[in-house]
């Protein structure tokens, strides 16, 4: 791979494929819709061609592509948008990779898998979603395996790392560094799948690179599972925070959902708070390697320092 274009770049994911895209010496570019967003994050990077455009508009998306052999689709939208977004923007996605003769990385999350019924989920497990998201999820693996276009669908649980800022964990980090108090979103008891964004960047790159890898599902899990309670204890150990940490229930969100429509969208996944889907990463392992695994601390610290420079 030569050439990359990574739509989304400016979230999360995005950012980290990005900067992983570019540490390899592959040249990058870099679409979202906000330039000053886009130039503030890579400006600095000599691989990373900056186009900011929107991604239902396909003549700026054909532009932005051209010349790329992987399309990276890392974008997503608030809950509220879903049924009337994603599929519309992946149906494009595919058209312009198709006018490329290029592939796609999907940045999948674990909705499609539904109420887990087994300990660890394999990607040989079926999928049967009962939330709407879930249902949305799960039609777009299939409009992208049914497509002609060789592409990856690579399963993450929840996020957090530099620039991730559309994550469950992210309100409680910002809270960490202004030392207020901070909500911790489900059961602090129940051990959960955190994914450092720069360990899923280097697994998905390094799927992305090989030939043998492509129309398939892929897991990239996190180091390990871990509670609420051992998360908040790594975080004072780090901070010194000595703020109260609230547990932040279904119960709560559901009354919150009555006047937030983001809030009534977020209640019906809130079931992964009580029943986590832990991913099984043995595949790769046999297939690739060892996963990428930053410890929680370091990448905790990394977090923490971005947010801290963010707020200066």
């Amino acid at each position: 791979m030569k050439k990359a274009l990574v739509v989304g770049a400016s979230g999360g994911m995005g950012y980290a494929l990005v900067n992983e895209l570019a540490a390899r010496g592959i040249e990058v570019v870099a679409f979202a819709r906000g330039k000053e967003k886009l130039v503030a994050l890579f400006q600095q990077q000599p691989n990373v061609t900056i186009y900011s455009g929107d991604v239902f508009n396909v003549e700026q998306l054909e532009k932005a592509s051209l010349g790329v052999e992987v399309i990276f689709h890392a974008i997503s939208f608030p809950y509220q948008e879903w049924e009337e977004k994603h599929m519309r923007c992946l149906n494009i996605l595919i058209r312009v990779a198709q006018a490329q003769q290029a592939k796609i990385v999907l940045v999948d999350n674990i909705y499609a898998y539904g109420e887990p019924t087994t300990s660890v989920v394999t990607e040989d497990t079926t999928k049967d979603p009962q939330t709407k998201k879930g249902k949305i999820r799960l039609a777009m693996e299939r409009t992208l395996m049914d497509s002609n276009i060789p592409s990856l669908i690579v399963h993450l649980p929840d996020l957090y790392g530099p620039n991730a800022e559309n994550t469950i964990l992210y309100g409680m980090l910002k809270s960490v560094v202004k030392d207020k108090k901070a909500n911790y979103v489900g059961n602090m008891q129940v051990a959960r799948e955190f994914l450092y964004t720069f360990d899923g960047a280097k697994a998905m790159v390094e799927l992305a690179l090989r030939t043998d890898t492509y129309n398939q599902n892929w897991h990239v899990p996190a180091v390990h599972t871990i509670t609420g309670e051992q998360l908040v204890s790594i975080l004072r150990d780090i901070t010194g925070y000595k703020r109260e940490v609230r547990s932040v229930s279904k119960a709560m969100i559901g009354l919150l959902a009555i006047f937030s429509p983001f809030m009534k969208e977020m209640k019906e996944m809130m079931y992964l708070t009580e029943q986590p889907v832990i991913l099984s990463g043995e595949k790769y392992e046999k297939a690739i390697g060892t996963l990428p695994q930053t410890p929680y601390k370091k990448g905790l610290q990394e977090t923490l320092l971005w947010l801290k420079e963010r707020e200066q």
